[in-house]
């Protein structure tokens, strides 16, 4: 059978003849979040609103609120990849993205069978996994070094997760610049690190691609004082559906740092804990409601749907 991922360009796939509006497709591997904040909730709404198609591969599920982590339940390797070659078989993809899989055994089940698309790029997010036990942060940041990143295109990660996580022995008297984390990264194969929430004086932050030869750009923004869930998880979204719809590195850098902050800038809180980027800042109404006239409001009245009453 012929492999319909075949293809030296993800970026020639994703354009296509100029009659096909098919949005690109991304297949990301993550897990389900209730509370919407981040995990494949994310992942799909992001995609979505950057234009491009999510194929949702379910690593798992968190039980969880807005305010905190309490437990993961991994699924069985098995099932991830039956979910993800049933799919790869039947649709072409033009990027990989790869969110918090839940065990060492996701981990080498997903970087297998991204080794079998080997010409598709692949996008790989590390969370802050602080809320987990440490033996299995250590087991998990251990196969995603040795499996997942000699597989990666692009690692995406706050500074501080990522200095933790790849200089565990930094010593010098200052902190490690982007270029200090990618050639950390690269020695594992990774040709591109986007580091975020640099601390910048004034309250502002930098957001750095780098290479471990160079700065290929940053977007430098001013701190928000809310904490916030799923920001990371939105931005690697984001950034993989910009690449699998073509749009060069540097600029889908550039557009998914944009957009995460236009996200959180309208973000909201859903319950009482963390603040919700808003993926559909787009899709809200601009200023304030104009105030129905009385035939109006009596118009509507129509359509209201009586309370819900069940009686037996």
């Amino acid at each position: 059978m012929t492999n319909p991922n075949a293809h030296t360009d993800p970026a020639e796939s994703a354009g296509g003849d100029d009659d096909d509006v098919t949005p690109a497709c991304v297949i990301v591997f993550n897990a389900s979040d209730p509370s919407g904040a981040g995990g494949l909730a994310a992942d799909v709404t992001a995609i979505a609103s950057v234009g491009a198609h999510a194929l949702s591969v379910v690593t798992g599920a968190y039980a969880r609120d807005t305010a905190e982590i309490f437990e993961h339940f991994a699924f069985d390797e098995d099932v991830i990849a039956e979910q993800s070659r049933a799919i790869l078989e039947d649709v072409a993809v033009q990027v990989f993205k790869v969110g918090f899989v839940g065990s060492p055994e996701a981990i080498s089940t997903i970087a297998e069978i991204a080794a079998d698309y080997s010409d598709v790029p692949l996008i790989a997010y590390m969370p802050n996994l602080s809320w987990w036990d440490e033996g299995q942060i250590d087991a998990y940041q251990d196969a995603f070094r040795e499996l997942m990143l000699p597989q990666t295109t692009v690692l995406v990660g706050n500074h501080s997760t990522l200095w933790r996580w790849l200089l565990p022995d930094w010593s010098a008297g200052r902190s490690p610049t982007a270029r200090d984390i990618a050639k950390a990264a690269s020695e594992m194969g990774v040709p591109y690190t986007l580091v975020t929430g640099i601390p910048l004086p004034d309250q502002f932050i930098d957001n750095v691609l780098s290479t471990p030869q160079a700065v290929l750009g940053s977007e430098k923004f001013e701190r928000f004082e809310a904490v916030f869930s799923g920001a990371g998880d939105t931005l690697s979204a984001a950034l993989a559906a910009l690449v699998a719809s073509g749009t060069d590195l540097v600029a889908a850098a550039t557009e998914a740092l944009a957009y995460l902050d236009r996200c959180l800038d309208a973000g909201f809180r859903p319950g009482m804990g963390h603040v919700v980027p808003d993926r559909l800042f787009w899709a809200q109404p601009e200023g304030e409601a104009e105030e129905l006239t009385p035939e109006e409001a009596q118009a509507l009245q129509v359509f209201d749907m009586p309370a819900h009453d069940t009686k037996h």
